[in-house]
């Protein structure tokens, strides 16, 4: 395992009364030569969620403890396409993702708890995607139904409600918080066009949710004080961590020394994020931060996630962003 502590203070561009940083606390790496690790949700305990793919191209799922140690990649057993992907994860430790029936080509959605796998379905659908789950044990994410629609979905308390943001090929619903608010993004008429969105506990929906000069932008998470992470592109191709506590000023994060890519991908609340960048060889590697937002961070403080630290993928319909 390698893990770097590297304690930045990085300002980002723009002002939240004042201005917000992101300090980088740790990269790390799943263990194994040629592996992206590519981490997901992190919920207030500091668990984080995640993916790792291998040099052969599998996806295995993993969670990493406070301590650094991650579990063994886990696998879904109906898994027959070598992609388990680690989605969400709560404060009770459960966590939700898809899998792949290389028989059919379809996403199915799980759970896993104490190690066992329970599989979900969603009726009418052909394919079911889990992106999120909140500690009420509520999850959303995104489904193709029969008629061949992308819709996406949340799950509260056993009822799902489908949703899509109008004129939308495809919604994917990434994050949702104990209130019942969700972020994701969607995929415009072009086909190929993300944007953000937001939607509110009463089902209100607030789109487009762009950053300056994006040419696509995607909403990965949000914690129970509706603060949200993710990642843009700009128009000479490099793609740049995003966050947010209101839509209408978004903040750009560069992780030091990336090659182009830097993704934010949860964030908890105590205002500790996770996310990747990609090296000059194009290899994915984890990192930890927190943000600081003028020294006004959510009053309800997780405890660290870290113990004390030691001296690029394409978008399509169907498949949601890592």
């Amino acid at each position: 395992m390698n893990i770097l502590g590297v304690f930045i203070a990085l300002i980002l561009a723009g002002t939240v009364a004042p201005a917000a940083t992101i300090t980088v606390l740790e990269t790390f790496d799943f263990p194994g030569t040629g592996n992206n690790t590519i981490p997901q949700k992190i919920n207030d305990g500091g668990l984080i969620v995640g993916i790792v793919v291998d040099s052969s191209g599998v996806s295995k799922g993993w969670v990493r403890a406070r301590s650094g140690n991650f579990t063994e990649a886990f696998v879904e057993p109906n898994d027959t396409g070598n992609l388990t992907n680690g989605r969400g994860i709560n404060n009770a430790k459960v966590v939700v993702g898809e899998y792949l029936d290389g028989a059919t080509g379809n996403f199915h959605g799980y759970r896993l708890f104490h190690g066992n796998f329970t599989e979900y379905d969603a009726s009418n659908a052909t394919n079911t995607i889990p992106l999120g789950i909140n500690n009420v044990g509520d999850f959303c994410g995104s489904l193709v139904l029969s008629d061949g629609t992308q819709p996406a979905f949340i799950n509260i308390f056993a009822n799902v409600t489908t949703f899509s943001v109008p004129d939308a090929i495809a919604t994917l619903a990434y994050s949702i918080n104990s209130l019942n608010q969700v972020v994701g993004y969607y995929v415009d008429a072009d086909g190929v066009t993300t944007h953000g969105y937001l939607r509110a506990s009463d089902g209100t929906l607030t789109f487009p949710i762009d950053a300056a000069g994006s040419t696509g932008t995607i909403l990965f998470a949000n914690n129970d004080a509706n603060w949200v992470v993710g990642r843009y592109t700009d128009a000479s191709g490099v793609t740049h961590g995003l966050f947010f506590k209101t839509a209408d000023n978004i903040l750009t994060f560069d992780y030091p020394g990336a090659a182009g890519f830097t993704s934010l991908n949860g964030v908890n609340q105590g205002g500790y994020v996770t996310g990747r960048y990609l090296d000059a060889a194009g290899i994915a590697h984890g990192f930890l931060g927190r943000i600081s937002s003028g020294g006004q961070l959510n009053p309800e403080q997780s405890k660290s996630p870290v113990m004390p630290v030691k001296p690029a993928y394409p978008v399509r319909l169907g498949a949601p962003a890592l």
